[in-house]
This record gives structure tokens, sequence and C-alpha cells, in this order.
């Protein structure tokens, strides 16, 4: 709900007297708060029941965030815009504030993303990696209320639910590349809705999705999706958009980078690119072993 009233109320801003009613629809993602995301053997869960919704004329658009997005949409909706980034960065949330370095062996961090799982046992493979479950502050509490000693959370969701008093430490952008899309807001909507996508495309921020169309490109180029550890983030301004691409073994020990840049202009052909760099340097046969070992 909040990133939907952020989005409300840009609009409310850039287009005064349009007026928004919200509705929540519960979605299989967020009824089964117990199985790991990785176990999970659908795509879209936290976005497929909402965008039929828009199909079906309930909705008119539907706010997601990026990284639930999948590359191909139902033929009818796009992508109307992409607001303004928050922070891609990861964050570590500790049950007494320690940082990630003095968390002692054998210390719980609980995380249900295969990315950050690689990313941890790389850093720190002394630590035990669990599954964790629910809504951000759902996982804040489990860890205050010593179910795990740490876990491992998106800065950007921490921030717009007031919660960066819990934060113990914002891990490195080097260490743990974000999740394709991570900090970034979607809003879908029907591609014959001419005058809603007016309305929307009002508040599209065009380096934010100059990087989102980078980071889903290289998604694509590499099969990606929930199963995969795949680390991708774009940076833009006006000219240029910059994209480093991160795929890792299941362990951690392996780890493949590419980078490119080039003309904002250009930014699916530079996504295109580093997923191609990263095939070359091996990442299918990464990537098969991680869908061979979760199928």
């Amino acid at each position: 709900m909040i990133q939907t009233d952020m989005v409300v109320e840009k609009i409310k801003r850039t287009s005064p007297g349009v007026e928004v009613e919200r509705k929540i629809i519960t979605t299989s993602g967020d009824v089964d708060r117990k199985t790991p995301l990785f176990a999970l053997s659908q795509k879209g869960i936290f976005e497929k029941e909402v965008d039929q919704a828009v199909v079906d004329g309930k909705v008119d658009f539907a706010v997601h965030s990026m990284k639930d997005v999948p590359t191909v949409l139902h033929a009818k909706l796009a992508i109307a815009c992409v607001p303004e980034r928050g922070a891609t960065a990861d964050v570590l949330v500790s049950k007494h504030g320690e940082k990630l370095r003095l968390l002692r062996d054998g210390k719980i961090v609980g995380t249900s993303s295969l990315l950050r799982a690689a990313e941890l046992r790389r850093v720190r493979p002394r630590l035990k990696v669990e599954p964790i479950r629910g809504n951000v502050d759902t996982r804040v509490e489990k860890v205050e209320r010593g179910d795990y000693d740490a876990t491992i959370l998106a800065e950007a969701g921490l921030a717009r639910l007031g919660l960066m008093d819990k934060v113990a430490e914002r891990l490195s952008l080097d260490d743990f590349p974000p999740a394709p899309g991570q900090g970034t807001l979607a809003v879908v909507a029907r591609r014959s809705d001419s005058k809603l996508l007016e309305i929307l495309a009002k508040i599209g921020h065009e380096p934010t999705q100059a990087e989102a169309r980078a980071e889903r490109e290289l998604v694509r180029v590499l099969e990606g999706g929930c199963k995969v550890p795949l680390g991708a983030l774009a940076s833009a301004n006006r000219e240029t958009v910059q994209l480093t691409g991160s795929i890792f073994s299941i362990d951690g020990k392996q780890r493949l980078v590419a980078k490119t840049v080039g003309p904002v202009d250009e930014a699916v052909k530079i996504g295109k690119s580093v997923g191609e760099k990263l095939l070359e340097k091996g990442a299918k046969k990464i990537e098969e072993t991680w869908r061979t070992a979760y199928s």
C-alpha cells in the first residue's frame, strides 16, 4: 500500500483533479508466508492476480516492485511508467545491532533470496543461512524476538516504512549487488487506455526507466527469475547508462561479472551486451546448477 500511495501522490501532483481509488488485491505470494520464495514453482506470484485484474478492467492500473514483474507481460498490458528509483542497496538488520563482519560464526541470517544467500556464503561462509518469509516489518520483528540473529532486506523497503533506525549496516554494492529492479516501481496499465497512459507518463523518470530497461533485458537474456542468483545494477543519467551484472555459484565461491556502458537510448542493447558477456564467461553452467538444485 505504501508504494501505491507514493504513486497516487505523484499522480495528484502532476495531474490535479484526477481521482484515484485504491483497491487491495491479495495474491498467492501474500497468502503463502511460509514457503521459501525459491521453493515456489510458479512465476509472478506477487503480480499475476493483480495484472489479471487490470486486463479484466476491474482496476485501471497496478503498482509493483519492478523485481516482481516478469520480462514478458500479458499482451494487453504495458509498463506505463517507472517513477524515480529509491535506494538500491541491501541492508543488514541484526538483533543487537552488529555489523556483518562482527556476527559470530554459526549465527543465523534469514533470507529467502538465493542471490543474498550466495552473496552471504561468499563473504561470511561460516554463518548459517535460513529461509525467512513475511512482510518487511514482520521480518524485522522475527529478528528482534530472536528467531534469527539477522536478516538482509532492501533499503528501499525499510525507508518506505520508516524503519531505517533498525538498520545495523548498509551493505556494499560490490559484495552485495542487488536483484534487478531493486528500489524501482513499475506501473502497469492496459495498452489500449491511451488517456491513462498519458497521465501515468507524467510521473515517469527517464534515467530510472533506462536503468530498468537495461536490467530487465539482462534478465531476459539470461532467462533469469526468482531461482537464479543474478545481481544487476544500472546507473543512468540523461546521456549514458552503465550496467554491471553478476552471477554466483550456489556456494558463492564462483562469481562472474560483466559491465557495459553506452548511450542512454541504447539501454536495451546494453542489457543484452552484459547478458551475452556473462554467457560467454560461463553463466549458463552456473545457472543450470542452480536450476537443477531447486527444480
